[in-house]
C-alpha cells in the first residue's frame, strides 16, 4: 500500500463534523501523539523493555497515522506530497549542514 492508498482507506473511515475537520483532526493528531509518548513514559516508569511495549506503540503510531492522513485531506495535500516535500526539506538541510539546528526556516 502507498501513501495516497492509505490516505483514502482512511477517508473512508472518517467519521466527524465535516465543518470541523481541521480542527478535529489537528486535536486528535495531538491526542495519540501524546498516546504515543505516554506508552514509553510507562515503559520508562514500569522498567519494561521495548519488546515488551512495542506492539502498543505501533497500534498508536497507527493512529497518529490516520489522524495525519485526514488532516492532510483536510487542508487539502495527500501524503505523497507531503512525505515528498518533507524529505525535500530535510535532504536540503542536510545538504546544508544544518539539519541539526532549530527553526523552521534554517
Amino acid at each position: 500500500m502507498n501513501f495516497n492508498e492509505y490516505q483514502d482507506l482512511a477517508r473512508s473511515t472518517a467519521i466527524y463534523p465535516a465543518d470541523q475537520g481541521l480542527v478535529y483532526t489537528a486535536l486528535g493528531l495531538a491526542g495519540e501523539a501524546g498516546e504515543v509518548a505516554e506508552k514509553v513514559k510507562k515503559m520508562i516508569r514500569d522498567n519494561k523493555s521495548l519488546d515488551d511495549v512495542k506492539t502498543n506503540i505501533a497500534a498508536e503510531l497507527g493512529d497518529v497515522l490516520w489522524y495525519v492522513a485526514n488532516l492532510a485531506a483536510e487542508i487539502g495535500y495527500d501524503l505523497k506530497s507531503v512525505a515528498h516535500e518533507n524529505y525535500v526539506k530535510l535532504a536540503d538541510r542536510q545538504e546544508r549542514g544544518v539539519i541539526g539546528g532549530s527553526g523552521d526556516n534554517r
